[in-house]
């Protein structure tokens, strides 16, 4: 078996990869790896994306220190998602929450415009742990 890369973006094959809380299992983050980024992470143990929106593969934590310890990695039934176990150290998201699912839709609310989401439509459910513009200028 090998993993699948057949999501493409800007020539890149990529997988997605799901960030999970090792003790607590909550969802951290989700991302793309190519096989370079999987393959520094399995080397590393620290996990290795790849940016779509700056091309380019980063060890998560390079400029904030939150680093994430791969302790357990998981492949789908079809080799095309990875989910990773991770130590999260400070916050996963880089708007400074633990986790990047800090936002919850009211799903019980009708007429929800996808198009223009309001603070009526979604409730910040998490601390902020850091103000990203300290952060990253």
């Amino acid at each position: 078996m090998e993993l699948n890369f057949r999501l493409n973006m800007g020539g890149e094959d990529l997988v997605i990869a799901v960030a999970q809380d090792y003790e607590t299992n909550d969802v951290l983050m989700v991302a793309f790896m190519n096989k370079e980024a999987v393959e520094q992470t399995l080397k590393t143990k620290k996990a290795h994306y790849y940016s779509t929106s700056r091309q380019k593969q980063w060890l998560k934590g390079e400029s904030s220190g939150n680093v994430q310890t791969v302790k357990e990695m998981y492949i789908d039934c079809d080799a095309d998602a990875i989910i990773m176990k991770v130590d999260q150290i400070g916050a996963a998201c880089h708007e400074g929450y633990r986790s990047c699912f800090f936002r919850q839709l009211d799903i019980d609310k009708e007429n929800i415009d996808l198009d223009s989401l309001t603070d009526e439509d979604i409730s910040i459910i998490s601390e902020r742990l850091f103000d990203p513009k300290e952060m990253y200028g």
